[in-house]
């Protein structure tokens, strides 16, 4: 919002009058980050609608919705940026947005092509034939999907048990563990949420923030519990 000016005296038509505006350059940057981040709320919401009607195609929401995540996040990074933000129900509330899908997705950190099973994210998916993964189709590629999204799991839990509980050392590798996981199988095994709900959860923490003790001991029983269903789908 511009600055009320003090009236000016009679005009003088020799020379044009220049207004200048006590706005800092650091306090318009402020405006124009956070006029980003209303349009990234605005756009992923409608983003998910289109998605939900098949109006765009999977690889196209994984792209536009990854990007508008990372660049979420990067503005978020900047303390004046994130203070003034405040929190995402809070500024929505301020400005009056109706995005209940951005906010989950907000929330979740990831696209649904990722959070979600599907039959085309899985191995080989979206080439025909019903899904069913790397584990339904064998062969050396099979094997090391299925390695890799072992390895996933042991890594991360192996971070757990290390001590390493930030948000910005363990939500890197859970991320790892669900992608690795979708490119084996497109099967809801049992307790595949879990997983999804820790990366909600420590997506909403601050970068440094900790998992307290007791959350350290649920983390690594349910992904343990996650990582059992998954083998149990290999069988």
């Amino acid at each position: 919002m511009l600055p009320r000016q003090e009236p000016l005296g009679s005009p003088d038509t020799s020379s044009p009058q220049e207004v200048t505006l006590t706005s800092t350059r650091a306090e318009r940057d402020l405006q124009d980050s956070l006029a980003e981040l209303f349009s990234i709320i605005v756009t992923l919401d409608e983003l998910e609608k289109a998605f939900i009607k098949d109006a765009v195609s999977e690889a196209e929401y994984t792209e536009i919705c990854e990007r508008s995540l990372r660049q979420y996040n990067a503005l978020l990074a900047d303390e004046t940026i994130a203070r003034e933000f405040g929190g995402l129900e809070e500024f929505q509330a301020k400005w009056d947005i109706e995005a209940p899908r951005a906010t989950k997705r907000l929330q979740a950190g990831m696209p649904s092509t990722i959070t979600t099973p599907s039959s085309s994210a899985a191995v080989g998916g979206g080439g025909g034939g019903g899904g069913g993964g790397a584990s339904d189709r064998g062969g050396n590629t099979s094997g090391v999907l299925i390695l890799e999204a072992t390895q996933d799991f042991i890594t991360f839990l192996d971070a757990v048990k290390l001590g390493l509980l930030s948000k910005d050392q363990l939500h890197p590798l859970l991320s790892d563990v669900i992608q690795s996981v979708n490119k084996v199988t497109d099967k809801d095994f049992e307790n595949r949420g879990k997983i999804v709900q820790w990366l909600i959860t420590l997506n909403q923490m601050k970068a440094s923030e900790e998992l307290s003790e007791q959350q350290a001991r649920e983390l690594d029983m349910d992904i343990q519990q996650a990582y059992q269903g998954f083998r149990r789908t290999l069988t």
